[in-house]
């Protein structure tokens, strides 16, 4: 199932390549479209006869999207896929062929390349901590020197099998375990809900599993842009805060979780000032070169 926003010719792609690179035991493709408004839904309508559409009238947000279809689906295995991602060949049926045989993997993701062909770091996490979500967004974590405990974002120590995360742009899921954890957490908007799910399965005893050998190209910030409009940009931050005040608060002191809830505020602001500046620098841009 595809979950769709504003990105017409991103969704055709994705949807050729399902086309040309199925797995042999078939495939149904859904499209469940946030109320883009700009002609997205029609590209399915009109060039994809055989995909079904759930045209929304309004944007209800990625995991809820996605739930609508996860509910009343009945297949072994679903797989949930961003509109900015392609396919390639043999990636699905070496995935489902792992499944198969081994009933515990309950989500599977394969390796994602970006469209220069360079790693995407994120195709493999672990669980974030405060200190690895530190040295994430201070870059020092993103440094091929870092130790684990502050590169969490792209965990360096697992170069194949089991691993905390892998990424929401492509999760191949199973259906019994779907049943026994739940669907994605609605109160997630957009972001945090792959991570989230990953978490409650691992707490039920389910394996994640990255499978290097097979690939998808994803297109980093394809739907959601470089600079997060602000509605995104609180649902990205306000993720962070969930996940935290989930999962991770419990085992806390009240003051270093109320220092964590200061920092994620903080960063929002930051960000939200900058995305805004940015986008304000390519309207002159745009307005100066006409």
């Amino acid at each position: 199932m595809i979950v769709s926003y504003r990105c017409g010719l991103m969704l055709r792609e994705c949807l050729q390549s399902l086309q040309e690179h199925p797995p042999a035991r078939g495939l149904r493709i859904t499209v469940v479209d946030n109320d883009s408004g700009d002609g997205t839904a029609d590209v399915v309508r009109r060039e994809f006869q055989d995909v079904r559409l759930i045209a929304l009238d309004e944007n209800v947000g990625f995991s809820a999207a996605n739930n609508l279809v996860l509910r009343e689906t009945t297949a072994e295995y679903v797989l949930v896929l961003n509109p900015d991602t392609r396919i390639c060949e043999g990636t699905l049926d070496t995935l489902l062929r792992l499944m198969d045989a081994n009933e515990r993997v309950g989500i599977a993701g394969c390796r994602l390349v970006q469209e220069d062909g360079t790693f995407d770091h994120a195709a493999r996490r672990s669980f974030p901590t405060p200190a690895s979500a530190l040295g994430h967004f201070l870059r020092v974590g993103r440094s091929e020197r870092a130790p684990a405990s502050l590169a969490a974002y792209r965990a360096p120590d697992v170069g194949e099998g089991p691993v905390d995360a892998v990424n929401g742009a492509f999760m191949l899921m199973r259906r019994a375990m779907l049943d026994e954890i739940g669907l994605f957490d609605e109160g997630y908007w957009m972001y945090m809900e792959d991570l989230d799910l990953c978490y409650r399965a691992a707490r039920a005893g389910w394996i994640t599993w990255y499978e290097p050998s097979v690939e998808a190209v994803h297109i980093k910030a394809g739907t959601s842009g470089h600079h997060r409009r602000l509605r995104v940009n609180y649902a990205f931050h306000y993720g962070m805060y969930r996940y935290y005040r989930t999962h991770l608060a419990g085992e806390r002191s009240a003051p270093f979780n109320a220092l964590v809830y200061a920092g994620i505020g903080l960063k929002f602001l930051g960000s939200a000032a900058g995305s805004a500046a940015a986008r304000a620098r390519r309207r002159l841009d745009v307005a100066g070169a006409a």
